[in-house]
């Protein structure tokens, strides 16, 4: 089944210093608290995708990894920028430490390359990774000398910088595993190799993870492995405490028995610093927090099916008789922007209302209700359509922000084939995309709420296309053929959510697009539910795209 996708930017090294000065600038002009760290955070994150960008165009023209003046310059901010947030994490938010204006005139005084890519660091986007986390880690671990730090890119990149800075180490290289998903190698030049045999100290491997494989840590250890160092010497640092996944082979599965072990997990981090006070600058007076992560909200939902991988972690948050709903929305950029979307739509009466956004968490006000749609086809049809309208306007995207139709096409005929049917069967894709929007994504019936005055209220509704999957942002035209299958929609009701749908927007559903999608969006829904294990969707979808 294909699902998954990965998100990618073009753009100049310049351009991508540009936003980063503008964003430290950001931070000087803030004063102590939250709201500056989070600012500083989203600096951070920025250099990591510059220094990973920078980086990965080197490899690209040689074929392999070395250092460069470029890299050691984007590294050596990167660091810097480490060593502030450590400074505003340890002091409670007090200070922001030195400035970096040396290190970034450095940087751009370096010979850059002419174009890069951002890939997009999944860990901070999507799955609650913190720096903070390998900060405490690194700091925690007792090292007998300064290690090289190995940082796995593209988000080991930022990682590494957050362990050097805590351990002192002079030695820092980020390495980008290649080939099969499940069989990574590096390919490192002579003088890389060099540099690593000359360390006499232990080796830090940094990345998320490990996953099904755990083959880029596996490949790091490889390559140090192969210069004679032993394994005793060798720390990995990945973001959750379990080993790597089914796919992991053998001799990786020993590697990682053998290795030395510093986990930077989300729990370790708030088992110091509880949850309640990352929202006591936003929510006055909170009395308990209940995790409702990895679908446990669901478990007062009969009607509700859940997806675990794609869950962001989620908490209800009790003050003084109020509840409101604190869910992982991204640190940096991508949590802005779903924070900016979510007023949109609560400005509206679409959706409910944000209090804040903070830690990389969007604060919500708890709406009650009945959960489900509770009106007759037409009104809902009508309430649906006119919500996709204010979408359609509200939420333009850009074309490298979605799937691609041809890859949607390949999608189609992918899960058709898994799931038994013709793949030659499935439509070309027309020639126009229409125009992209982020999509809801997500219009299943337990997505909605009726409250007591009979408002219909979409919950979940700003990052289904922006997540770690295949689709992205869309033609609304997506959102239809959605509609369609989640709300069971016979043609008359289609025809009213189209025609409210275009009253509001003052755009046309482009019916050729929308054929296609009628296709695909079953295609895609059937592979994200194999994959969830949950059978009983997946026959729901196989049937629809039968």
């Amino acid at each position: 089944m294909w699902v998954y996708g990965d998100r990618t930017r073009r753009t100049t090294p310049r351009a991508a210093l540009r936003e980063l000065t503008a964003s430290l600038r950001d931070v000087e002009s803030a004063g102590p608290g939250a709201a500056r760290h989070d600012r500083l955070t989203r600096a951070f994150i920025q250099a990591g995708a510059l220094a990973q960008g920078v980086a990965d165009a080197e490899f690209a023209a040689r074929g392999f990894d070395d250092a460069s003046p470029a890299q050691d310059a984007a590294m050596s901010l990167l660091t810097a920028l480490a060593r502030k947030l450590a400074a505003s994490a340890w002091s409670g938010f007090a200070t922001a430490g030195p400035p970096t204006s040396a290190e970034l005139m450095a940087l751009a005084l370096s010979p850059l390359p002419e174009e890069i890519e951002l890939k997009t660091p999944e860990g901070y986007a999507f799955y609650g990774l913190y720096p903070e986390a390998y900060l405490k880690a690194a700091a925690e671990r007792d090292w007998d000398a300064p290690p090289f730090v190995i940082g796995i890119r593209s988000i080991g990149t930022g990682l590494a910088a957050l362990v050097a800075a805590v351990t002192g180490a002079v030695d820092v290289a980020t390495l980008r595993p290649t080939g099969h998903p499940f069989h990574r190698e590096v390919r490192v030049s002579n003088t890389m190799r060099e540099r690593l045999s000359a360390h006499a100290g232990p080796f830090a491997v940094v990345d998320e993870g490990p996953g099904l494989s755990g083959s880029s840590f596996g490949a790091a250890a490889d390559l140090l492995t192969s210069l004679g160092i032993s394994l005793e010497r060798i720390v990995f640092m990945p973001s959750h405490a379990g080993g790597p996944g089914p796919e992991a082979a053998a001799a990786h599965r020993q590697t990682w028995d053998s290795v030395g072990m510093r986990p930077a997990t989300f729990d370790a981090l708030i088992a110091e610093e509880p949850l309640a006070g990352w929202f006591a600058e936003v929510v006055e007076g909170i009395e308990a927090v209940e995790d409702i992560s990895g679908g446990a909200w669901a478990e007062r939902r009969s009607d509700a099916a859940v997806h675990p991988a794609l869950e962001r972690r989620k908490f209800w948050l009790l003050a003084e008789g109020r509840t409101y709903l604190a869910k992982f929305a991204g640190l940096g950029e991508p949590g802005e922007a779903k924070y900016a979307r979510a007023r949109t739509l609560a400005r509206a009466g679409a959706g409910p209302e944000p209090v804040a956004l903070t830690r990389g968490f969007l604060v919500e006000r708890w709406i009650d209700g009945v959960p489900g749609l509770h009106a007759d086809p037409l009104t809902v049809a009508e309430h649906v359509g006119r919500y996709l309208g204010l979408r359609a306007l509200a939420f333009p995207a850009e074309a490298d922000q979605g799937a691609s139709l041809e890859d949607l096409a390949v999608m189609a005929r992918t899960n058709a084939q898994e799931l038994g049917l013709e793949p030659s069967l499935v439509p070309p894709p027309p020639a126009d995309a229409g125009r992209p929007i982020h999509v809801d994504g997500r219009l299943h019936r337990w997505e909605w709420i009726t409250t007591a005055g009979g408002r219909l209220i979409k919950t979940d509704a700003v990052d289904h296309s922006c997540g770690h999957d295949l689709v992205g942002c869309q033609d609304v035209a997506w959102d239809v053929a959605g509609a369609k299958v989640e709300l069971d929609l016979d043609d008359g009701a289609a025809e009213a959510l189209i025609a409210a749908l275009e009253r509001v927007s003052e755009r046309r559903v482009d019916r050729a697009l929308l054929a296609f999608f009628d296709v695909a969006y079953p295609a895609f829904q059937a592979g994200l539910w194999r994959l969830a294990g949950d059978e009983a969707q997946v026959q729901r979808y196989a049937a629809r795209l039968a």
